[in-house]
């Protein structure tokens, strides 16, 4: 007898698309997202579908971008004609544990099937001690223009608790060797509110970053996932489960300090110090651009359907040498659906969020968020306050109804 379906609809064996799909794509951008699922530890805290040596028999990045590049020749022939490539983004895992020349071909195999739109933006995610001054500078010459380094923090005590092997100078050397590399765009990733870190840990880390020239700072609070060895620990009752009221106040941290070192924030998480500095590619997603993501569990996006491929890496290459679409299922979204997203993501937005995409309730709560000092509003557009931001999520929630 068959298993059960996965969720979702099944997606066809050769990956086709519903005409609906197709006749828009990329009237909000395209881009591809890659997936690389190796690492060579796993953070205590992560969740992704990531695999470090023991975890995946046959473990190896041998042959890895072959299997991408084969995977890029189905999405070519399901999606036929498609607008140039604005945005390539390389995320795992940690993609710089293949070679430079590996991701180098990736892109290059990106640009021969759709072509890169002039001026592209190609990122590639980095942990500080996968790159060396030599691979920064093969990776830029490989078409890479973008670089984000998981920094997380610069306090030894956090980065032991999240399982995180650089030390803590690392991550700003490396952001140096990239900008000397010829990197214009360096991100650094921080996580606040990790048990046991102090606000002046938290001002350390904001101050290396600054102090790193980087253009792009995001900050995340750390979320505990279930399944998580920092779970696991939390439950033990071995650390304190993160504190919602530190995470607001370490969030006014980072937005004092980074306005101050001239930043602006551009999505709730996320602060560049011009506008070119903005990862286009997360605009995509957070403005409902279509992208096509490759790799073992990746998600995709085109036209209203979304779908993901299937997450264990020998499925997903067998799937691939079968010259089958490595997709697990998918969902077409519904009118509903899609409003529901373009109010989430596009709140979160420092352009706001047009008022004529809600509905009279929804703008009557506008209208209250903006007297409960939630919002603002300007050219029929509203636009989370300091305060609103921190509660971006009740936000959303009242104008959804």
């Amino acid at each position: 007898m068959p298993g059960p379906l996965p969720d979702g609809e099944p997606v066809p064996p050769d990956g086709a698309l519903p005409d609906s799909a197709l006749h828009a794509v990329g009237a909000r951008g395209f881009g591809v997202y890659v997936h690389v699922p190796f690492c060579s530890s796993r953070c205590g805290y992560c969740d992704f579908n990531t695999y470090a040596p023991g975890e995946l028999p046959g473990w190896r990045t041998e042959g890895y971008a072959d299997t991408v590049l084969a995977e890029l020749e189905l999405a070519a022939r399901t999606l036929g004609t498609a607008p140039a490539v604005d945005t390539v983004f390389v995320g795992g895992g940690t993609p710089t544990l293949l070679p430079a020349d590996d991701l180098a071909r990736i892109v290059a195999g990106i640009d021969k099937i759709w072509g890169l739109a002039p001026g592209a933006e190609v990122t590639t995610e980095a942990n500080p001690e996968s790159v060396t001054p030599a691979s920064l500078r093969a990776l830029r010459a490989g078409g890479f223009t973008r670089v984000s380094l998981g920094m997380q923090s610069v306090a030894p005590g956090v980065l032991r608790v999240l399982d995180r092997r650089h030390s803590p100078g690392r991550a700003a050397q490396a952001a140096t060797e990239a900008r000397e590399a010829g990197f214009d765009h360096v991100n650094l990733d921080l996580i606040y509110g990790t048990p046991g870190e102090t606000a002046d840990d938290f001002a350390a880390s904001l101050a290396t970053a600054i102090g790193a020239g980087v253009d792009h700072v995001s900050a995340y609070s750390l979320i505990v996932e279930d399944g998580t060895r920092l779970a696991a620990r939390i439950r033990r009752g071995e650390l304190p489960y993160p504190s919602d009221d530190v995470a607001a106040d370490r969030y006014l941290a980072a937005e004092a300090a980074l306005t101050g070192a001239g930043f602006t924030w551009y999505e709730v998480s996320n602060w560049a110090t011009t506008p070119a500095g903005r990862c286009r590619h997360n605009l995509l997603y957070w403005t409902g651009g279509d992208w096509w993501g490759i790799g073992p569990g990746a998600h995709s996006h085109v036209g209203g359907v979304r779908w993901w491929n299937v997450k264990h890496p020998a499925a997903y290459a067998h799937r691939v040498a079968e010259g089958q679409s490595p997709g697990a299922g998918r969902e077409v979204l519904t009118a509903e659906d899609r409003h529901t997203e373009d109010v989430m993501l596009r709140l979160r937005l420092r352009g706001g969020l047009p008022l004529d995409v809600l509905d009279p309730a929804g703008r009557t709560a506008a209208e209250k968020a903006r007297a409960d000092g939630l919002l603002e509003i300007h050219d029929g557009a509203a636009t989370l306050t300091l305060r609103g931001r921190l509660l971006a999520d009740a936000v959303v929630r009242d104008l959804l109804g």
